[in-house]
């Protein structure tokens, strides 16, 4: 059984503005055209991802279809021509794209924080790129090229769009859309800043932004009080707290999860087996249980918290997709932000596919408590988030709240999955679209005999 998915919109993947959408795509274009004017050479990296590509027969021959079969919106005309889009990208940070009217003042403006997800895009939403996105050939290649922007991001000069003007995240609708989820408080309030009075915060690299950390005392584990009967001691009748491992937007709830599931069909059912990476031991452990997924926009908090007292029982690093989907015919009727059959945003609504495909991290925590067992927390990267970096090991004893590890650069989403034994209880606030604080009490877990 799983809670209907009333679609909430695409947390920051999508320029809701369509003049933000065109202006993105419209200068990236210009800046292309005006480098391959200047040269005629690629990238380095860039050039590496084109060669892996063009030598292999069955890729080449998939990306000629993908072109083929891609959206009359689709703007990148060829492979050599998404090589020269991409060129641009890897040499910069994400930055605001800005929409002017004819006198030259800002009309609009909204943050591109997955600029290369935007070119992606439409190509990923056919039947070609379906087959070709999901190649460990093409992936290993696509990860190299990513893994190399990355590297750029983690560099001095990375900074560049952190500043206070229109096109900076730290410039007035930069500072509002950083802040839209902090409630009372600031930016500087919440995150560690190196120096809060700089125009770029005191961040030195893109990387350090993008993985800051919280202030001391900002969302703080709220114990829930346990009410023990008279005279007795803690039972299963007494429920424990579950906290949210991420700051993130509900998703969905999925419960009587399957070993094995049709994960291709419309409602995308979890499939266990394949979500932990065709580990049937685990797969058997949580067969029945609850998954619980949310996602997080670009502009979000992006360490991963854990949600309970435990021992890290198992670590998986998953090597899978960037930008594989499940190919569809568009936004549904009722979309928030799209038209109806818009092709954009495939990715975006095909998050519970991604806990199958995607590259992510499975970390597993064993609980004392008879009311929780063993838990898995899944970070699962999406589009450009080529890293997730592990902050414990095996072994080691956790508290709700413990940093287990986090995303580098983009956007992301997660999952927790509870065993058939652990009957979870979402908190009234905890539905889809909501967006929930980090170490916030996410729901509670109460033991559950199996013969029930």
């Amino acid at each position: 059984m799983t809670t209907p998915t009333t679609f909430s919109g695409y947390g920051g993947w999508l320029p809701k503005s369509p003049a933000i959408y065109r202006n993105f795509i419209n200068h990236l274009l210009k800046r292309a055209l005006g480098r391959s004017d200047e040269s005629t050479k690629h990238e380095p990296a860039v050039a590496a991802f084109g060669e892996v590509i063009q030598g292999d027969p069955v890729m080449k021959s998939l990306f000629d279809q993908i072109f083929l079969q891609v959206s009359e919106q689709n703007k990148v005309k060829d492979f050599e021509h998404l090589l020269s889009l991409l060129d641009c990208i890897i040499v910069t940070a994400p930055k605001y794209e800005v929409a002017k009217d004819s006198n030259g003042d800002v009309i609009d403006s909204e943050p591109i924080g997955v600029p290369m997800y935007l070119i992606f895009d439409l190509l990923s939403n056919t039947s070609a790129a379906y087959d070709l996105f999901r190649m460990k050939e093409f992936n290993r290649a696509l990860k190299a090229l990513l893994e190399n922007w990355g590297k750029f991001l983690m560099e001095p000069g990375s900074n560049s769009t952190l500043n206070t003007t229109d096109e900076g995240w730290f410039g007035e609708a930069g500072i509002k859309n950083l802040e839209e989820h902090l409630g009372q408080y600031s930016f500087e309030q919440t995150y560690k800043c190196p120096d809060s009075a700089a125009d770029d915060r005191g961040f030195t690299t893109w990387d350090a932004f993008f993985t800051r950390a919280l202030n001391p005392g900002v969302r703080p584990i709220e114990p829930v009080p346990i009410i023990l009967p008279p005279g007795g001691p803690r039972t299963a009748a007494n429920s424990t707290p579950i906290y949210n491992a991420c700051e993130s937007t509900v998703l969905r709830i999925a419960r009587k999860v399957k070993r094995h599931d049709q994960f291709w069909l419309k409602d995308q059912s979890y499939s266990l087996y394949d979500m932990f990476n065709r580990d049937d031991k685990y797969a058997r452990l949580f067969e029945g249980g609850t998954v619980y997924q949310a996602f997080l926009s670009p502009s979000d908090f992006h360490r991963w918290h854990s949600p309970v007292k435990g021992t890290i029982l198992d670590i998986v690093l998953v090597e899978g997709t960037y930008y594989a989907v499940l190919p569809d015919a568009g936004a549904e009727q009722g979309d928030p932000e799209l038209a109806e059959r818009d092709p954009r945003g495939a990715l975006i609504r095909s998050q519970p596919f991604l806990t199958i495909e995607a590259t992510r991290v499975l970390i597993y925590i064993q609980s004392e408590d008879i009311n929780i067992g063993t838990v898995c927390f899944i970070g699962v990267g999406m589009a450009e988030v080529s890293t997730c970096q592990m902050r414990v090991k095996k072994g080691q004893q956790v508290e709700p709240g413990t940093e287990l590890g986090m995303f580098h650069f983009g956007g992301s989403s997660h999952a927790l999955v509870f065993p058939k034994t652990t009957k979870f209880e979402e908190e009234p606030g905890v539905q889809v679209g909501n967006h929930i604080w980090i170490n916030s009490t996410l729901g509670q877990a109460t033991y559950m005999p199996v013969s029930e």
